[in-house]
């Protein structure tokens, strides 16, 4: 059985979440991406058109992981389980990918593109409206309210996870985003519902 080699494109996007990691706080260039993939900037631009598509692929990749778990995740179970589960995939997938990480946190999009913002902004807020409809169909399948209203409670969840994957970045990829998540998910749990 062979393996089979990445496309150019699937490399280029490897590098640049390498160098992601790699320079925390650093600035990304053209340059550096095609030295580091082997090509020149040319052959960068042949396949995406801009530094900013090339962040666009790393984002969608992001997306299409998240979201396609999350998609299973909802499918059966109790609310307070998929919503415990919603937020330990976010965190393991930042714990596991420290350079794409700098995208959510937008570390890595200063200067860059506001349409990047925008797409990041998109994200979060797709997640917190998936863990919102799980607690808004608590009520309905389990006869679970909220403390306070879904939005609040969703808003707040996300809020805590935006934090310890900030925490990440900040700490330089020290500081993981599952390091005492299960102790902190016990003290969170009871209180998100009547």
């Amino acid at each position: 059985m062979t393996d089979k080699k990445p496309s150019r494109k699937e490399q280029i996007l490897q590098s640049l979440a390498h160098m992601l990691e790699a320079a925390p706080g650093g600035r990304i260039t053209t340059a550096g991406l095609a030295r580091e993939v082997g090509v020149s900037e040319a052959a960068l631009y042949r396949h995406f058109p801009s530094k900013a598509k090339m962040f666009e692929g790393l984002i969608s990749f992001i997306e299409e992981a998240i979201f396609s778990r999350i998609n299973r995740i909802v499918e059966d179970g109790q609310a307070s389980d998929q919503v415990e589960q919603i937020l330990t995939l976010l965190l393991a997938f930042t714990e596991r990918n420290p350079g794409i990480t700098r995208l959510l946190t937008g570390d890595a999009l200063t200067g860059e593109n506001a349409r990047l913002h925008l797409r990041i902004q998109q994200f979060y807020d797709r997640v917190e409206s998936q863990v919102k409809k799980v607690l808004r169909d608590a009520e309905l399948k389990e006869g679970l309210r909220t403390q306070a209203t879904p939005t609040v409670t969703a808003n707040l969840l996300l809020a805590v996870a935006e934090g310890r994957i900030a925490q990440f970045v900040r700490s330089g990829f020290k500081i993981k985003p599952g390091q005492d998540w299960p102790a902190q998910w016990a003290l969170l749990q009871p209180t998100l519902f009547r």
